[in-house]
């Protein structure tokens, strides 16, 4: 990321790579985080969705993410309740979600895209994959966050 960059028409704020991994599995946090971190993005981890959204609701909560990686597959709450609850608030709403799973059936797509993720992608993943997927939403999704 550049620093002092020019804003696209107004449109789009300056962005500073905040990215939220929810995972369960310890390895595919570490992965994700290592990986995603050498490309230049600030990654923070949580194992489940119920800790996340406490997280991304906290007062003191300095800034939040600008997209989230997030499991179906989740211990408490599942990813596509993750993504209802994300939508549900018009401060969170904005955030962009790509849903990672084992799961690649044509419903299970449409589930994410119904719960609102932006993109979905399949386990066992490309980390090169991962990488254009965020940055192509980091670059197309305006900075709506909290007013829709």
């Amino acid at each position: 990321m550049v620093p002092n960059a020019q804003q696209d028409e107004g449109s789009m704020k300056q962005r500073d790579g905040r990215i939220m991994v929810i995972d369960d599995s310890l390895v595919v946090r570490k992965i994700l985080k290592t990986c995603l971190v050498r490309a230049d993005f600030q990654v923070e981890c949580y194992e489940n969705g119920v800790e996340a959204l406490c997280s991304l609701q906290a007062p003191e909560r300095q800034a939040l993410p600008e997209l989230i990686i997030l499991d179906i597959m989740l211990p408490k709450l599942d990813g596509y309740e993750v993504v209802i609850q994300l939508k549900r608030r018009p401060e969170l709403s904005g955030i962009a979600v790509v849903m990672l799973s084992r799961k690649d059936g044509i419903i299970d797509r449409l589930k994410g895209r119904l719960a609102g993720a932006n993109a979905y992608l399949i386990k066992p993943f490309h980390i090169n994959e991962v990488i254009q997927v965020v940055r192509d939403l980091l670059h197309t999704v305006p900075d709506v966050v909290g007013s829709q």
